[in-house]
């Protein structure tokens, strides 16, 4: 095997960052016009594997940004700096409709990136990687206080971002997701807006207080004409 594709060097930076912040994937250390394959992997609560993966070809000096450097197919094609996140797909065999959902926005959403030789369209798994680097993407940026409030029949959640304020406010009504929903909440704490994520038409008896979540959750607008 050749020492100069066996050696292959991954790097993403930031490895550990908030779920919407850019990170850079750099490939380094392979034959120039080396075709390589940059693969994503996540394996969600619910145990469900979920993948992505694009097709590169090194430049003159081994190297794939894929932050700048074209996909030429997989799972997006084109420069696309997340490409690896927001093609991130169910993989083969999962049951039907599933959705990534983070249910505890207290621990990170680990993602596995690898680099394959060739430009695969399958069976990774039976595949050994030429290098691989785990990273961490976050909803709850430090500081970020996270408040469960079960008062007056509500279900709800604060998140408060760092610091002592005074900070914009979103009320996050996300419902039919069979429980409390927060990850959008505490993404938009961790940007600076304090954000309450309210339990909204849950079709079961919810952990937080025992009791069903139902339109009566909410109270009747009198107005006939609303």
């Amino acid at each position: 095997m050749d020492g100069k594709r066996c050696c292959a060097k991954l790097s993403v930076q930031p490895s550990r960052g908030l779920m919407d912040e850019q990170f850079t994937v750099l490939v380094q250390n392979v034959l120039p016009e080396f075709q390589l394959t940059v693969y994503a992997f996540h394996k969600c609560e619910g145990g469900y594997g979920w993948e992505a993966f694009a097709h590169y070809t090194a430049n003159a000096t081994g190297t794939v940004n894929v932050s700048e450097d074209p996909s030429l197919g997989g799972t997006y094609s084109g420069v696309e700096a997340m490409g690896l996140m927001w093609s991130l797909r169910p993989v083969p065999g999962s049951p039907q409709g599933l959705r990534m959902r983070k249910m505890d926005v207290q621990t990170p959403m680990l993602v596995m990136i690898s680099v394959y030789q060739g430009h695969l369209t399958g069976g990774f798994v039976d595949q050994l990687p030429l290098a691989g680097v785990v990273v961490e993407r976050w909803y709850m940026a430090p500081g970020v206080r996270r408040i469960p409030i079960t008062e007056g029949g509500l279900t709800v959640t604060l998140f408060l971002p760092s610091g002592s304020g005074t900070f914009p406010g979103v009320l996050d009504m996300w419902g039919g997701g069979g429980r409390l929903i927060e990850y959008l909440a505490s993404l938009l704490a961790s940007h600076g807006i304090a954000a309450l994520a309210l339990d909204y038409l849950t079709p079961q008896i919810t952990k937080e207080t025992g009791k069903y979540v139902d339109d009566d959750y909410f109270p009747v607008n009198p107005r006939s004409d609303f």
